[in-house]
């Protein structure tokens, strides 16, 4: 069993979950779900421990045991969210930019419709 992560394997672990949280587009959830549970953030890692016989199955068994250890600390929960946050912004600004063009778009649309029939 693992008992202290490095602060250079914590950020690692930290980038790893971020990425695949926020490629697989559960950032607001993730965030969401990770905020209202951090004060159970103790409980969550012995939650991870528990279900490790399963867990083992999907993940690497070593990465899993750091992950959970990393889970314990507060300010590493902390890390996750911002992280978890900053990519999601960083890899959707294009996308959320051509939504908000093409919803500006639609509403002209609408506004120019109502405009002529005046």
């Amino acid at each position: 069993m693992i008992i202290e992560v490095s602060q250079e394997r914590s950020v690692e672990l930290i980038e790893k979950a971020s990425q695949y949280i926020v490629k697989h587009r559960m950032a607001a959830p993730a965030i969401m779900t990770i905020e209202s549970l951090r004060p159970l953030a103790r409980i969550g890692s012995q939650v991870i421990y528990f279900f490790s016989p399963f867990i083992e199955t999907l993940f690497n068994t070593k990465e899993h045991q750091e992950f959970a250890v990393l889970l314990e600390k507060e300010d590493s929960v902390k890390l996750l969210i911002d992280r978890i946050d900053d990519l999601d912004v960083e890899m959707h600004r294009e996308e959320r930019e051509q939504n908000r063009l093409r919803r500006k778009r639609r509403m002209n649309k609408f506004k120019n419709f109502f405009k002529k029939k005046s």
